[in-house]
C-alpha cells in the first residue's frame, strides 16, 4: 500500500513538472532558444505514465534523461559547479527520490529495480563533485619588490598626518590609502574590536528596504568617518552629525539640524556618506575657525564647530545655507545631497542628487561653489548658461534639467582642480529632448577650477546615454611613469561599466600608453524621437572588470524550471550586447546596469606600490519604454505638469518611472524570475587588484557568500562562495592588508594585497555597506567600519559603529544618547 501511494504521488507530481517543461521548452523553442527542455519535459511526461504500469520502464526512462542531461550540461557549460547545479540538481534531486524503495517498484530487488536509476544519479553527482573544484579566481602574486615600494608613503600627504584619515578618501585626491603598518598580513588575525558604538539613528516606521515612493525610503547607512587630531566625526541616515573619541568611540557631541518633515517623507534615500573639514586660513577673520561641513536631508548645509558640535553663526544663515535657492520650483525629494562636500581654497563645492526619471523639467544639477567661510555664493557652472560659470544674484534660476554630479568629489589642491563626476539630463533613458550642452557633459569627468568655477577640461565616458552610466564617484589621484620617465600626474577613473580610464589629471587626455578607441555598439531598437551614438570609448590598455555580454546559457535560478523562466525571457527581451539601446513596448536587457559595475564607493590606489583595487557587483537590469497613454489614459498614472507637488500615482504605476515631460513612461527593475532568483548565475560580487604599470590584473577573487541572501530576501542561506553583491569601497594600507566590508553577508574582511587571499573576517551585527578607514591614536592603529544596512540590499539594519586594533576589547563601546 505504501509503495502504491508513493509511486502514485511520483507519476503525479512528474506528470505536472513534464507538463511544465514541455509547455515551457515549447514555447523556448519557438522563441529559438534551447530544445532541452522540450525533450526533457516529453520525456518526464512518458516516464510519470510508464510509472502506473510499467515502473522499470519509467525508471529506465528517466535514468536516460538524467545521463543525457549531465552529458548536455557538461556541452553547454563545462566544469563550472554554478551552471552544472542549476541544471543537474532538479533532475539529480528527483533521481534520488526514485531510489527510495518505495517508489516505482516491479517486483524485483531494490537492486534488480533501481540499478539503472543507481547509475544515472552517481554520473551527475560525479560531475557535480568534480565541478565543485573548478577555480573562479585569477589567482596571482604581487612581486616582492613592488610590495615593498612603500618607503615615499611615510611623509604626509597633502599636509595630512599619517595617523588621521581627514577626508572621505582619507585625502582629496581620494585614493583610500593609509600610510599604516602597526597592523601586517603576519598579525592581521589578532585583530578584535576596540570599541562599538552605536548612533542611536535607527530605521523608523514607513523607511522600506527598497526605494521609492511606494515601498517608502532606503535607510543605508554608508558613513565613512574622518578622523582629525582625536576626533572622528560622521553624520547618519537623519542628517543628525556627530564627534567620537578616536580612542574610545564615546561620544563628544551630536546635532541634529532637525529636517523637515516634509522632505525626508519624500526622499527615497535617506543615507549620508561623510561629513568634510575644513580648517578656515588664518587671514581670515572667524569665531569658527575648524569647521565640519554636512549635508541636511532637506537640501541645506551645515557648517558646525569642530571642537563644540554647534553652527558657526557666520556661515549662510546662522550656520546654514540651502540649496534650493537658484533653483526655482524644487517638489520636496527631487534634489538632496548624500555625499561630503568638497572643500578647499575656502571654496564649498556640491551639488547634488536629482530625482531619476521623474520628469524632463527637473531641477538643475549645475554645480555651486560657495564662500567656506560665509557660506555666500561664489560661482555656480551651469552648462545651459552662457557664461557657463557665472554668479547668480538672488532671484535667479539656474538651467533646469541639466547632468548632475551627485558623487563625492575629489581635487588636486596644487593644480587648483575639483573633478566632477556627472551624470545624465533627466530622464535616464530616453534623450529625444536633451539638449546639446547636456549631450557635451553628461556622463563625464569635468575638471573645474576651485575658486574660480572655470572649466578647465570634459573626459566623457559614455555619449548620450541611455543606460544611467553617469559617473558615481570622483577619480582618484596617483602619479604614474611616462614614457621617457618622468612622472605624469594622473587620474583613474571608475564607472559603472566597470571600465578605468587614466588621464593626465592636468589635461584631461589619455596618459601616454593608456589609449582609448571608440567601438561599435548597437543601434537598432532607438525609440523613433531619439537616436544613439555608433560608437562608445573603450579603454584599450587597461583591465576592464566588465562582464563579457549574456548568452541564453548564462541564465541561471534555483531549479531547473525558474531557469527556464529566465531562459524564455531572454529570448523575449531585445538585447544584442552591452549598449542595447532602449527599445519602446519590449523589454530591453541592460548589462552591466546602473547598480554597478562599480558604484559610487569608486575604487582604492595604492600610490607607492601603484596597485588599484576595485570590488565590482553583477547583476542585470531590465528596461521597457511605453507610451504615456497606457497609463494616463485610464488615468493609472495621473498627470502632472511640473506645478506644485508630484501627484502621488495609483496602484502598479507606483513602481514605474513617469517621465513626465516625454511621450514615454519606463518600467525598471533588477532581473530576477518568480522565486526573486537573480537570472544570471554567480560570480555575482569579485575584488580585483590592477597594476597600474603593467596594465594587467594581478589577482581576481570572487568576495562574500550567500549566507544571509536567501530567496524572497530571507537571511538564512547556506554560506556558498559565490562572490555577492557590495554596496561600498575598500581601503589599503602600508602594511599591506586590504580591508573591506560591503557585501551582502555581512562581514568585514582583510585580505593579503601580495594575493588577494583572505586572511582575517569579523561578523557585523548589521549590514556594512560602507567604506572603511584607517587611523592611529595612542600609538595605535585602528581599523573602522560603520555597520548600519542598506535598504536596497536588504541587509540587516542597524547604527554601528565598530573600530578594531590589535589588542582590543572585545565587547567596550558606547551609545550615543
Amino acid at each position: 500500500m505504501i509503495t502504491s501511494v508513493f509511486s502514485i504521488v511520483t507519476s503525479i507530481l512528474m506528470a505536472l513538472v513534464g507538463l511544465f517543461l514541455f509547455l515551457g521548452g515549447g514555447y523556448l523553442l519557438v522563441l529559438g532558444g534551447s530544445w532541452f527542455y522540450a525533450l526533457a519535459g516529453a520525456v518526464m511526461i512518458g516516464s510519470a505514465l510508464a510509472g502506473f504500469k510499467s515502473p522499470k520502464l519509467a525508471l529506465r526512462l528517466y535514468a536516460g534523461l538524467l545521463l543525457f542531461a549531465t552529458l548536455w550540461s557538461l556541452y553547454e557549460v563545462g566544469f563550472n559547479i554554478w551552471n552544472l547545479e542549476v541544471r543537474l540538481l532538479t533532475l539529480v534531486g528527483i533521481g534520488v527520490w526514485m531510489l527510495l524503495p518505495w517508489v516505482w517498484r516491479q517486483g524485483g530487488t531494490w537492486l534488480a529495480d533501481k540499478r539503472e536509476m543507481l547509475g544515472a544519479v552517481g554520473v551527475g553527482t560525479l560531475a557535480l563533485v568534480v565541478s565543485c573544484f573548478t577555480a573562479y579566481s585569477i589567482d596571482g602574486t604581487v612581486p616582492a619588490d613592488r610590495m615593498a615600494a612603500h618607503e615615499a608613503a611615510d611623509s604626509a600627504a597633502d599636509g595630512i598626518p599619517a595617523g588621521d584619515w581627514q577626508a572621505y578618501g582619507r585625502t582629496m585626491g581620494g585614493d583610500r590609502y593609509s600610510p599604516l603598518d602597526q597592523i601586517t598580513t603576519a598579525n592581521v588575525g589578532h585583530l578584535k574590536r576596540a570599541w562599538l558604538t552605536r548612533t542611536g539613528d535607527v530605521r523608523q516606521d514607513g523607511e522600506g528596504t527598497v526605494a521609492g515612493p511606494d515601498q517608502g525610503h532606503e535607510f543605508n547607512l554608508e558613513v565613512t568617518p574622518i578622523k582629525v587630531g582625536d576626533t572622528l566625526y560622521m553624520c547618519t541616515p537623519h542628517s543628525w552629525v556627530m564627534a567620537l573619541d578616536a580612542a574610545t568611540g564615546k561620544v563628544k557631541w551630536k546635532f541634529d539640524p532637525h529636517p523637515a518633515k516634509a522632505d525626508q517623507e519624500k526622499n527615497v534615500y535617506l543615507s549620508c556618506r561623510g561629513v568634510t573639514y575644513y580648517k578656515i586660513p588664518d587671514e581670515i577673520q572667524t569665531n569658527c575657525r575648524t569647521r565640519i561641513y554636512s549635508p541636511v536631508a532637506d537640501v541645506r548645509i551645515v557648517a558646525l564647530d569642530a571642537e563644540t558640535g554647534k553652527p558657526c553663526d557666520d556661515f549662510g544663515d546662522h550656520g546654514f545655507i540651502s540649496l534650493r535657492q537658484y533653483l526655482g520650483h524644487v517638489p520636496h525629494g527631487f534634489h538632496f545631497v548624500t555625499s561630503p562636500p568638497l572643500v578647499a581654497k575656502n571654496r564649498l563645492i556640491t551639488g547634488g542628487w536629482i530625482f531619476d526619471n521623474q520628469a524632463n523639467f527637473e531641477p538643475s544639477g549645475a554645480v555651486r561653489g560657495f564662500d567656506a567661510t560665509t557660506g555666500a555664493i561664489a560661482w555656480a557652472w551651469d552648462a545651459g548658461h552662457t557664461p557657463e560659470t557665472w554668479t547668480p544674484g538672488p532671484d535667479d534660476v539656474l538651467t533646469r534639467d541639466t547632468p548632475n554630479a551627485w558623487g563625492v568629489y575629489t581635487a588636486d589642491p596644487d593644480l587648483g582642480l575639483v573633478y566632477i563626476p556627472t551624470g545624465n539630463s533627466p530622464p535616464d533613458n530616453w534623450g529625444g529632448s536633451r539638449r546639446p550642452f547636456d549631450d557635451a557633459t553628461s556622463s563625464a569627468t569635468i575638471a573645474l577650477d576651485i575658486v574660480t568655477g572655470e572649466r578647465r577640461w570634459t573626459y566623457q565616458t559614455v555619449h548620450h546615454d541611455l543606460w544611467d552610466m553617469d559617473i558615481p564617484s570622483g577619480p582618484s589621484m596617483v602619479d604614474l611613469p611616462g614614457p621617457n620617465g618622468e612622472m605624469i600626474p594622473a587620474l583613474v577613473q571608475s564607472t559603472k561599466r566597470g571600465e578605468f580610464f587614466v588621464l593626465d589629471r592636468r589635461t584631461g587626455q589619455p596618459v601616454p600608453g593608456y589609449p582609448v578607441e571608440e567601438r561599435k555598439v548597437p543601434t537598432a531598437g532607438v525609440a523613433p524621437d531619439d537616436h544613439v551614438t555608433p560608437t562608445q570609448p573603450y579603454p584599450t590598455a587597461m583591465p576592464s572588470v566588465s562582464p563579457p555580454d549574456l548568452k541564453e546559457t548564462d541564465m541561471w535560478g534555483a531549479t531547473l524550471l525558474d531557469q527556464m523562466i529566465c531562459r524564455i525571457q531572454y529570448r523575449q527581451s531585445a538585447y544584442d550586447g552591452q549598449f542595447t539601446p532602449p527599445h519602446i513596448g519590449q523589454t530591453t536587457i541592460v548589462y552591466p546596469a546602473f547598480y554597478g559595475i562599480v558604484d559610487w564607493q569608486g575604487i582604492t590606489i595604492d600610490p607607492q606600490r601603484k596597485i588599484m583595487l576595485a570590488n565590482a557587483s553583477y547583476l542585470p537590469f531590465r528596461i521597457k519604454l511605453d507610451h504615456r497613454q497606457t497609463l494616463e489614459g485610464p488615468g493609472i498614472l495621473p498627470k502632472w505638469n511640473g506645478q506644485g507637488e508630484e501627484p502621488a500615482a495609483k496602484g502598479d504605476a507606483l513602481s514605474v518611472s513617469p517621465d513626465y515631460g516625454t511621450p514615454y513612461i519606463a518600467y525598471t527593475n533588477p532581473w530576477l524570475n518568480p522565486l526573486q532568483i537573480p537570472c544570471k548565475g554567480p560570480v555575482w560580487g569579485t575584488l580585483t587588484a590592477i597594476d597600474l604599470v603593467t596594465k594587467k590584473i594581478i589577482w581576481q577573487h570572487p568576495v562574500g557568500t550567500t549566507r544571509d541572501t536567501g530567496p524572497f530576501r530571507t537571511h538564512d542561506n547556506l554560506p556558498l562562495p559565490t562572490g555577492m553583491y557590495n554596496i561600498g569601497g575598500n581601503i589599503v594600507t602600508k602594511g599591506g592588508v586590504v580591508f573591506m566590508g560591503a557585501t551582502a553577508d555581512d562581514y568585514l574582511r582583510a585580505f593579503d594585497l601580495a594575493t588577494g587571499k583572505v586572511i582575517w573576517r569579523d561578523r557585523l551585527p548589521a549590514g556594512g555597506q560602507a567604506t572603511p578607514m584607517s587611523y592611529e591614536i595612542g600609538g595605535k592603529q585602528y581599523v573602522l567600519i560603520a555597520a548600519g544596512g542598506h535598504g536596497g540590499l536588504g541587509t540587516r539594519s542597524g547604527d554601528y559603529i565598530i573600530a578594531y586594533t590589535l589588542d582590543g576589547a572585545q565587547g567596550t563601546g558606547a551609545t550615543a544618547q
